[in-house]
């Protein structure tokens, strides 16, 4: 396969992301084109770029989720690929395939890829084929609600009934009790219609107390796969994550490798290329039981990045432009432990509610082993419409407990003022005793985290004035 070496590239995405991949472009000498809505006017990842277009209105529907105006802004500038980031288009297979068929190189999967794994009960039926272990449950959606009640009692309560198409705990919801399930079954049925256009919904055993252990793997064109570790993202609100870790505290080496081989084969099992995580279940002293495939970068790939020394962006568009994998599987490096911690403007004293306004103040902190990937600086709005991620803060030490503490030593000196962060949640739970052990599972917010647990970083006037500008942005976002 001839080598295509790609000149420029747009950027499909904002936000830390986009500024990320722009990065790596830069280094690479690779032109950058970004894409804009009206809202993003002034944003950072907009200023990083050699080019840029407006591609629509506030709304991610009429502009970063605008296929046409992403392709025709593409065509203009003369860029050659689109990289989708992770969020928006970067999961649709519509959009891979218009890309392709537009004569541009989607740095991701191909669109049968993404079918396969976006669909969790195709999913489950590709992976079984390799003899990946899933959790007890059922491969093939449910329908009839009595068939569906008698499943559910063989596989034993609590169990949890999951959207085929969902995501982000959309469609999902936990049975304790028999007689509960039918009304639940036709509730999370309603719920994954309205949100995925497919009221397909599937069972499985639910494991209260399980961890999230996802494998970061690499593929290429010419048949090669690669594993680059595990990582652990068992800190999490509202079934999204807050903190992840690599290695994994909780897994011996020998479930290294285990979960490392299956995540590789379940990459197999869709003729996968480019970068992908793939998502298990452990139950400690239990399995590890495959969940998902996402076919993306991830957000949380700088642990990955840290403790490999490898730039996954730049691997991305080497296997776009059909260059094979640069290791094999026995030369992935690993060294020392990685923490990363999502700064979402979010109250974290208030349900993690979005906290929108001004950054007054935003100086991200310094220093061996620490990385901050943004996509804001100082006197920059955070916008209603998007996603509240201001900042990824990422810390590396030879160790673990070493690492803990320059992460806590980072949070303390990332100034943010105008809004709230979840910093201070953060600062709790790395210095919490069931993280410190490693043995915190998804629970860990709803077992130990109240409100009172963070203080907010604002003076009494700098939060009147962030309410007051949220509060306008917010009359503006309405049309009054």
């Amino acid at each position: 396969m001839a080598i295509k070496k790609i000149q420029k590239i747009l950027i499909a995405n904002r936000g830390e992301i986009a500024c990320r991949v722009a990065r790596t472009c830069h280094r690479l000498g690779i032109g950058v084109v970004a894409v804009y809505s009206e809202a993003d006017r002034w944003a950072l990842h907009v200023e990083m770029a050699d080019e840029a277009v407006c591609i629509g209105p506030a709304p991610s529907s009429q502009s970063y989720l605008n296929i046409a105006a992403i392709l025709d802004a593409a065509r203009k500038t003369g860029a050659e690929a689109i990289h989708p980031g992770y969020g928006f288009l970067s999961e649709n297979p519509a959009f891979a395939r218009a890309v392709e068929d537009a004569g541009l190189i989607f740095i991701g999967p191909t669109a049968e890829s993404m079918e396969i794994m976006g669909s969790k009960i195709a999913a489950k039926k590709a992976v079984a084929r390799y003899g990946i272990p899933l959790v007890p449950g059922t491969i093939d959606a449910v329908e009839d609600a009595a068939q569906a009640q008698k499943i559910a009692e063989d596989i034993g309560f609590p169990v949890l009934i999951k959207a085929s198409a969902g995501g982000g705990g959309k469609g999902m919801r936990v049975v304790w009790r028999a007689e509960e399930f039918e009304e639940n079954l036709a509730r999370a049925q309603s719920e994954a219609l309205s949100a995925f256009g497919d009221k397909s919904v599937f069972l499985e055993k639910y494991l209260p107390e399980s961890k999230h252990i996802e494998v970061q793997v690499m593929a290429d064109m010419h048949g090669q796969i690669i594993h680059l570790w595990e990582r652990e993202c068992s800190i999490q609100r509202r079934h999204q994550k807050v903190i992840e870790e690599a290695p994994s505290p909780s897994l011996t080496e020998h479930q290294r490798q285990e979960v490392g081989r299956h995540a590789v084969n379940v990459a197999r099992s869709c003729n996968y290329r480019g970068a992908g995580t793939v998502e298990f279940i452990y139950e400690p002293g239990g399995g590890l039981y495959f969940l998902e495939m996402n076919t993306r970068l991830q957000v949380e790939h700088p642990v990955t990045e840290m403790i490999t020394g490898l730039d996954l962006v730049e691997l991305q568009i080497r296997v776009a432009e059909g260059a094979p994998l640069p290791l094999s599987q026995d030369a992935v490096p690993r060294h020392g432990h990685a923490i990363e911690a999502r700064v979402y403007a979010e109250d974290p004293a208030n349900n993690f509610s979005p906290d929108t306004g001004r950054l007054t103040v935003y100086q991200p902190p310094e220093g061996e082993g620490i990385r901050v990937d943004g996509g804001y600086t100082a006197d920059r709005d955070i916008p209603i419409y998007y996603d509240p991620m201001i900042a990824k803060l990422i810390a590396w030490a030879p160790d673990r407990n070493q690492c803990i503490q320059r992460m806590l030593e980072a949070i303390q000196n990332f100034a943010v003022g105008g809004i709230e962060t979840t910093l201070p949640f953060c600062a709790f739970a790395l210095d919490h005793e069931d993280f410190r052990k490693g043995t915190f599972t998804t629970k860990f917010v709803e077992k130990y985290f109240s409100p009172d647990k963070c203080q907010s970083r604002l003076s009494p006037e700098e939060a009147m004035a962030a309410a007051g500008v949220a509060g306008i942005l917010y009359r503006e976002w309405l049309g009054e």
